[in-house]
């Protein structure tokens, strides 16, 4: 197991020469379950990230239905979906400093009850019976939820990575994504098939039942999580390699600084261009029914259109462990741009026909998910020393939702720019293929290669740089900390 010794090599385990702290075997064998429990509990809270963020599109559906242009031309129509990206931008930097220098463990649940309590209030949203007021209200409530889905990120995640070293080896990557990203697809695909069975329930009328109903769904699974969560202790990389008593940021920015910013960048560009990828569901849907369509019919095949996330996510998460996460990156995100590339270039013809568009889009996002989708989390998490991994996670992960913010703004500009509607739709591909290529060369030049044992190795790759540049590394680690592996160390 990542961060133990085998007994029978080394007789005892103890304190090496170069003060890397390395823990005695465990006293007893736990079982698959026990050991995966904790990955589980420390990653799915994105989940949520999907459901929320997904099923506000259905939100502003029904509202639009509901209230007409009182909701269409309010401000609340752009900003109850824009505004999640703020919250979580902040989240996910306040978080990514906590779960250093705080605690893992109490990190998540805090943003557990974040997510808990706003998800419940934007449920309820109500301003004195006035609608406008009512959407403003929402919207607020829309900024908090956005902080506590940004703190799963850096909490979440690198709380989900640490944990995951306990995995088999050979098969650490693929939990790892499927307990993130898969993680959020799934959120996406619940997100869009939640207001669909709510909507036939009421016969596509009782509009305000159909939406609070919709958000209020969204309470379910932090629910369950905070209780799992509760019995959750800190991952045992962060116990032994936690820096929260003191950090050298200059040291650390000399070590990861231009490796943070080639992972931020290529997080930035992957979710800047994925608003291109997204605006082409509106072409297949328009194919297939029309603007007076039930709200059954627009929410059904808004969940066909979310499933086409999974494929990619669940087959990428295995090849991140066959190949290495940095090679199933780059191989995804180069096949994407020639997917991307192909279906701009062929876009007058094929838009004629819905059905062959939407196979070939399909497959387009599958190769999202497969690469950048399952594989960028997994860089961010584990291209950096334990003790700063929040901090460098949370960096990354805002820089890329500011790409998805900045997209888009930036995107319909690019729109604008065609001569003539197909010009309009081709170009947001070429740019974004474009984007795609720059990205995969990024991550094959300057990004390592991500191993079974990348964190250990990194931790002593650290700790090593540290010692050489007259850093204390004693102070590193908790004083006293139960930890994953099933017992008590006291770290001097």
């Amino acid at each position: 197991m990542l961060g133990l010794k085998n007994k029978t090599e080394k007789g005892s385990a103890e304190a090496r020469s170069d003060d890397v702290y390395v823990s005695e075997e465990p006293e007893f064998q736990r079982s698959w379950f026990e050991t995966a429990m904790p990955v589980f509990a420390c990653g799915a809270g994105l989940f949520s990230d999907g459901y929320i963020n997904n099923v506000i599109g259905s939100v502003n559906t029904t509202l639009a239905l509901q209230y007409g242009t009182v909701f269409t031309k309010s401000t609340a129509k752009k900003y109850v979906s824009d505004i999640a990206f703020a919250g979580t931008v902040l989240g996910q930097l306040i978080f990514g400093f906590l779960s250093d220098h705080w605690s893992r463990t109490n990190s998540l649940m805090v943003s557990t009850v974040i997510l808990i309590v706003f998800t419940a209030l934007a449920t309820g949203s109500y301003w004195h019976g006035e609608p406008v007021g009512m959407f403003n209200m929402l919207t607020a409530w829309r900024f908090f939820v956005g902080i506590g889905i940004g703190g799963e990120y850096p909490a979440g995640s690198v709380g989900c990575a640490e944990s995951s070293g306990q995995m088999k080896k050979g098969t650490r990557n693929r939990w790892f994504i499927l307990f993130t990203n898969t993680m959020i697809d799934f959120g996406f695909v619940i997100g869009a098939f939640v207001p669909y069975v709510v909507a036939a329930a009421c016969h596509n009328e009782h509009l305000t039942t159909v939406w609070r109903v919709s958000l209020g769904v969204g309470l379910v699974f932090p629910l369950i999580l905070f209780v799992l969560r509760l019995r959750l202790k800190e991952p045992e990389e962060f116990a032994k390699q936690s820096m929260r008593r003191q950090t050298p940021y200059s040291l650390v920015f000399r070590f990861y600084g231009f490796r943070l910013l080639c992972v931020s960048v290529v997080w930035f560009l992957y979710d800047f261009s994925a608003y291109a990828f997204g605006i082409y569901s509106s072409s297949i849907l328009a194919g297939i029914y029309s603007d007076d369509a039930p709200l059954t019919t627009v929410f059904g095949w808004n969940t066909v259109i979310n499933l086409f996330y999974l494929p990619g996510a669940l087959i990428g998460a295995f090849l991140s462990d066959w190949i290495g996460p940095r090679y199933a990156l780059a191989g995804g995100v180069t096949l994407q741009a020639v997917v991307g590339f192909i279906m701009a270039g062929v876009y007058d013809k094929i838009s004629q026909h819905i059905a062959g568009f939407a196979v070939v889009y399909g497959i387009f996002l599958a190769l999202g998910e497969l690469g950048p989708g399952n594989n960028i989390g997994l860089l961010a998490a584990k291209t950096c020393a334990t003790g700063v991994r929040g901090r460098y996670y949370g960096i990354a992960a805002a820089i890329g939702k500011i790409g998805a913010f900045v997209g888009t703004w930036v995107f319909p500009y690019i729109q604008a720019a065609g001569g003539n509607a197909t010009q309009s739709a081709q170009y947001p591909f070429w740019v974004a293929s474009s984007l795609c290529i720059l990205s995969a060369v990024i991550v094959l030049v300057f990004i390592p290669e991500i191993g079974q044992d990348t964190i250990t190795l990194e931790d002593e790759r650290f700790r090593e740089f540290l010692e050489s540049n007259g850093y204390d590394t004693s102070t590193m680690g908790l004083e006293k900390s139960s930890m994953e592996g099933g017992v008590i160390h006291d770290e001097k």
